[in-house]
């Protein structure tokens, strides 16, 4: 999920905070509580017993919790096994977990492809 030039978890939701409103934020981001609220993050977590009622924008989402929403990301969207999405995904790479549940639609950009060309050498 992480790699080394990931942004460190700098934002949190704690597991027994509710917050209403929205969230525009560098770095990751992670919810573990009770959230109602557009985001806006490079990296978004929702831990197991989060609920985020809102649209999520991010490099990449991994959902371990519910969320009510539309989630749009640049590189992946990963719903792990106790994850539920209700709403549309957009995103390059779309991964969901055996017992995760996605309800919506999904779309995903083709990444480009580069084509290099090579010239013969002549023997």
């Amino acid at each position: 999920m992480f790699h080394k030039n990931t942004e460190k978890l700098e934002s949190f939701i704690g597991a027994n905070s509710n917050f209403k409103g929205d969230v525009d934020t560098k770095g990751t981001l992670r919810i573990d509580g009770a959230m109602e609220g557009n985001v806006n993050a490079d990296w978004v977590l929702l831990g197991e017993k989060a609920l985020l009622k809102g649209d999520v924008t991010a490099r990449g989402i991994v959902v371990g919790g519910r969320i009510e929403g539309n989630l749009k990301a640049k590189e992946i969207v990963e719903i792990k096994a106790k994850g539920q999405v209700y709403g549309d995904v957009s995103t390059n790479k779309l991964t969901v977990v055996e017992g995760g549940l996605f309800d919506g639609k999904s779309s995903m950009a083709k990444e480009e492809t580069k084509v290099v060309e090579f010239q013969a050498k002549k023997v």
